[in-house]
């Protein structure tokens, strides 16, 4: 066993504190709860084409960002859009996923409902559909179930807009750990059994 007398050096910073030291937005609460949600959804949840999407907001002191990206898997399907599925013949890995929006907050930030169908009136109602590079059988598939998309969306049968709640503790002892929850606009209508 050595001793050494030689003061010893801080330990280097983690890569979540680097990002939000390096990151150009003002250091708020907010943009720091954004960085560690986009280092989170990144490199854990090995998300792509990620964008940070400032938004003002009534009533709010400063912005918030909302957060999008392309998930490696669909990060939630509608009940009702799973029967249309399993009525055609589709799977969940035979529809690409698409473009999620997370919301970061952390916990005990105090939100009203008023905020919240803010940032979802901030949200497209556009609706994208993928080129099908399928061909044959899957294609028609496919192309009847992005048809069925377009009009369950419009008359919301499939619920409307709809995104994640990324929420961190960073209270004493938060462990920096994020729990995502699917949020939608407006009420579910309840399901039958």
């Amino acid at each position: 066993m050595t001793v050494s007398n030689a003061a010893e050096s801080p330990p280097a910073p983690s890569s979540v504190s680097t990002l939000i030291s390096s990151t150009p937005t003002p250091a708020t609460p907010y943009s720091a709860t954004a960085a560690q949600v986009l280092h989170s959804l990144q490199h854990q949840h090995l998300w792509t084409s990620l964008e940070t999407h400032p938004l003002t907001i009534p009533n709010s002191e400063s912005p918030i960002y909302l957060i999008s990206g392309i998930p490696p898997h669909r990060v939630y399907t509608h009940p009702d859009e799973q029967l249309f599925m399993l009525e055609k013949g589709l799977r969940d890995e035979d529809i690409p996923p698409e473009r999620v929006f997370a919301l970061p907050l952390a916990q005990g930030q105090s939100w009203s409902l008023r905020r919240m169908a803010a940032v979802f009136d901030s949200l497209s109602d556009e609706d994208v559909e993928p080129e099908i590079s399928e061909e044959g059988e899957k294609a028609q598939k496919l192309t009847e179930y992005y048809e069925g998309r377009k009009v369950a969306r419009a008359t919301k049968e499939w619920g409307g807009k709809r995104m994640l709640l990324a929420m961190i503790d960073k209270g004493m002892g938060g462990d920096g750990t994020v729990v995502y929850y699917v949020i939608q606009e407006g009420a579910v209508k309840p399901r039958q059994n």
